[in-house]
């Protein structure tokens, strides 16, 4: 992408940046950048803002910080996105990043349920009716031990006074009544 292209795109985000200024970020003799500038560059080259931070895979060394030695550009981008564990106060990410592992794992949880659930709905042999079931149930004990996760967590945030994610509205029971079984559960067959 050419820089009157890149310049282009961010007018139509709506947020300009001259393509003078963008030569001379590219040139090296604009040295700092507005975070807004940052963001509404990395929408434009359809790319995520950490990415353009720390450019991992394109250079050897990342400076953090100014008067320091260059890094490994991982461990800058570790330490930029809070993964590198090492600051105590980081522990509101750590609860966040916890919340959305157990959602993730809950969501693909309910939807392997659901599939071998249909699944054993349409065998036609009994051996692949009973397998589906099992694996089913499987997923759906699954999904439990992840709705006590959730619970647990989100009971965390709460105490810390942080505001837990919106849960998708399959999910909102959890917050509705905290021991309550999944009313979206489908009934055992007994057949």
């Amino acid at each position: 992408m050419s820089a009157e292209q890149l310049a282009r795109a961010c007018s139509e985000i709506g947020h300009p940046i001259p393509r003078n200024v963008i030569a001379n970020m590219e040139s090296g003799r604009r040295s700092t950048l507005p975070l807004v500038d940052v963001i509404v560059l990395a929408k434009a080259l359809r790319a995520s803002p950490i990415s353009l931070i720390v450019p991992v895979g394109h250079i050897d060394a990342y400076q953090q910080l100014p008067l320091q030695s260059a890094r490994d550009p991982w461990d800058a981008l570790a330490w930029f996105t809070g993964e590198d564990n090492s600051f105590p106060s980081d522990w509101s990410l750590r609860l966040h990043r916890y919340h959305h592992a157990a959602l993730t794992s809950a969501e693909e949880a309910r939807a392997y349920a659901k599939s071998r659930r249909q699944q054993a709905s349409m065998a036609n042999d009994p051996d692949t009716r009973s397998s589906a079931l099992r694996s089913a149930e499987h997923h759906e004990e699954r999904l439990a031990d992840d709705y006590t996760a959730l619970r647990r967590v989100r009971a965390q945030m709460r105490i810390a006074d942080l505001r837990p994610p919106t849960l998708p509205p399959w999910f909102a029971f959890l917050d509705e009544h905290p021991h309550a079984p999944d009313p979206n559960s489908p009934e055992e067959d007994d057949a």
